[in-house]
């Protein structure tokens, strides 16, 4: 199982002609079966996609529409486990509490990739390794690691 981040998810609803690449590779990501995301994800997005100072941001109605769509996905909720091991991890990596986080709810779910523009692409976090879908195949292979 492959782990999303929030910027997948932007990507996917951008409307922003200098991001039409970013927003057909989400596309074309999120049909897969093999993804999954967490409450703090969701919550990010809805925050992002509906915020005042946005270029076409969504409405509410649109939003909450589109993470009911994504419930379909395997969701992580945020448990006092994944608390108390992404604050390990944020000092152990050096990450934001936020990303560590992400990486922590991967981890649970037993996922071995996350799929972030925001992290660094190539770098494994004890298993859970960074994959930017957005570089092609020959970027990701050449080096990032």
């Amino acid at each position: 199982m492959r782990f999303i981040d929030t910027n997948v998810l932007l990507y996917r609803v951008s409307e922003d002609p200098a991001e039409r690449h970013k927003a057909e590779v989400a596309a074309n990501l999120l049909q897969a079966t093999d993804l999954a995301l967490s409450v703090q994800v969701l919550q990010e997005f809805y925050v992002q996609a509906t915020r005042a100072t946005r270029a076409k941001r969504l409405s509410h109605d649109e939003a909450q529409a589109l993470i009911e769509a994504w419930l379909r996905l395997t969701v992580q909720e945020m448990t006092v486990d994944v608390l108390r091991a992404a604050i390990q991890s944020s000092t152990r990596f050096q990450l934001s509490y936020w990303d560590a986080a992400i990486i922590e709810s991967a981890r649970k779910l037993g996922c071995k990739e996350v799929l972030s523009e925001d992290l660094n692409a190539g770098q494994s976090y004890n298993g859970v390794r960074v994959v930017n879908p957005f570089q092609s195949r020959r970027s990701r292979s050449n080096g990032n690691r």
